[in-house]
């Protein structure tokens, strides 16, 4: 078939005259609309196999209005979280036959998130995914054309957005609560940024559970971000202090970095001092000791993310619900992973 091509790309043309059948035919085989027979599909789908044809997306939208594709606005793919959830969000695109277009940002500020979301329009996503950890990009996404459906993620249960989140609260309230029914007085919190939804709702769940048992709610150690380093500087202050039994860590990165800063100052974990982290990274297992920690689902938050997305987009402009005040789709319920860094208290 390369001969009677010769250099040039198959075109649609091509692909009726080997199967036998009308372009009509083959333009309704790729649109998958149901009114072809099945043998006459499979022969269309084994000559656009044979003449190694690509359909040509732009022409098919402007045939079917239809782009298949979603927008996604990302921060700081780095960490571990965003990047996870991009990753499920992707993930469950290829599974639901959509095409995914990244915009990917340093900052998210207002101007920032209102440029990304007209660069996707441009585009002709059909809608947009944003991945909005901090209260800045809360607030920005408040601000975007209502025109496009928009669904966030990773931005907490409380935000008022269509939203699809892990329930941070009910993890940290069941991590500090684990730890209280292993016999500790009280847990202490290594905090994450306080600009971080994720932060404040693990901050919150933990001085929830704290005072649903009328524990004392001890002062929580606050740092810049959510790296190990930070873990271990705050983890020297805490080491220094011989009251600290417990600690619950707003993500894995400042427990590894707790964990060394207490085993640097002969503070032995889990038999001195029990320790949680958030996340349950690839490596958390791994560490020294195998960490206890609150396990988020990311390939379930970016298929309930999607199919958000996609029944927003199949209600069409008049049956959308608003998004400002909206309130959260979904709330996913993270799990706790108990390894061996945690213990009863010595006493």
């Amino acid at each position: 078939m390369q001969n009677v091509l010769g250099d040039r790309a198959p075109v649609m043309a091509d692909v009726a005259r080997v199967a036998g059948v009308s372009q009509q035919t083959v333009s309704r085989v790729l649109n998958e609309r149901p009114n072809v027979r099945p043998a006459t599909r499979d022969r269309v789908m084994d000559a656009i196999r044979e003449l190694g044809y690509r359909p040509n997306a732009a022409a098919r939208t402007l045939v079917t209005r239809r782009s298949n594709t979603l927008g996604v606005i990302s921060f700081n793919t780095t960490l571990y979280g965003p990047a996870s959830m991009l990753y499920g969000i992707e993930q469950a695109a290829k599974q639901h036959d959509w095409f995914v277009t990244v915009a990917a940002l340093g900052a998210m500020d207002r101007r920032s998130v209102f440029e990304a979301v007209e660069r996707l329009r441009d585009q002709a996503v059909e809608g947009i995914i944003v991945i909005a950890p901090q209260t800045t990009a809360v607030e920005a996404l408040a601000n975007t054309p209502s025109d496009v459906p928009l669904v966030a993620v990773g931005c907490g249960v409380h935000a008022a957005l269509s939203a699809v989140a892990v329930d941070n609260e009910a993890g940290a309230e069941r991590a500090t609560s684990y730890l209280l029914d292993l016999g500790h007085r009280t847990v202490h919190h290594l905090a994450g940024p306080r600009s971080w939804l994720d932060a404040q709702e693990r901050q919150a769940g933990w001085r929830r559970a704290l005072t649903a048992r009328g524990a004392a709610v001890p002062e929580p150690f606050n740092g810049g971000d959510w790296s190990a380093r930070t873990g271990y500087d705050l983890g020297r202050r805490i080491a220094r202090a011989a009251e600290v039994s417990a600690v619950f860590c707003a993500n894995d990165h400042l427990a590894l970095g707790l964990m060394r800063a207490l085993q640097a100052a002969g503070r032995q974990v889990p038999e001195q001092v029990s320790v949680i982290g958030f996340d349950d990274i690839p490596d958390a297992e791994f560490f020294g000791p195998a960490l206890t920690t609150v396990r988020q689902d990311f390939d379930e938050l970016g298929r309930r993310a999607l199919v958000a997305l996609i029944r927003a987009i199949a209600a069409g402009p008049g049956g959308r619900r608003g998004r400002r005040g909206a309130g959260p789709v979904a709330a996913i319920d993270p799990a706790l992973v108990v390894r061996a860094s945690t213990a009863r208290p010595a006493s």
